[in-house]
């Protein structure tokens, strides 16, 4: 089983920064995706569609980055730690929620995992206006 642990959460004001950290049990290079998505409050449930892709690199060498953080988050990644980061900068309050670090496995990639994919727990973060 697969298991993510993310950190760096917190409580920050508009125009700050944050910095997350996610771990991951397998090497982030063996996935088709890894990445941030984010739930919104007042939005509850664990479906995908409920959350916002953040940030995510894909297979090729593409890195993907959702239009509202776009030139202020920036993803990044140590294979040697199997470790995800992400880099919040310009913080607004609409940036508040529950981040969550995501690992994706795609059967047509040749993954023996097959079509699948986990969860961290995810990590709070608030803006405060």
């Amino acid at each position: 089983q697969v298991q993510l642990m993310e950190s760096g959460g917190g409580l920050v004001q508009a125009g700050g920064s944050l910095n997350l950290s996610c771990v991951v049990s397998e090497s982030i290079g063996s996935f088709y995706g890894v990445g941030w998505y984010r739930q919104a409050p007042g939005n509850p449930g664990n479906q995908r569609n409920q959350r916002e892709l953040v940030a995510a690199f894909f297979r090729a060498g593409v890195i993907t980055y959702g239009g509202a953080v776009r030139g202020r988050f920036t993803i990044s990644r140590d294979a040697a730690k199997n470790t995800l980061y992400l880099r919040m900068n310009s913080l607004k309050p609409e940036d508040t929620g529950v981040y969550f670090c995501n690992a994706e496995s795609r059967a047509a990639d040749s993954d023996l995992r097959g079509d699948n994919e986990w969860w961290g727990r995810g990590t709070q973060v608030t803006v405060s206006s």
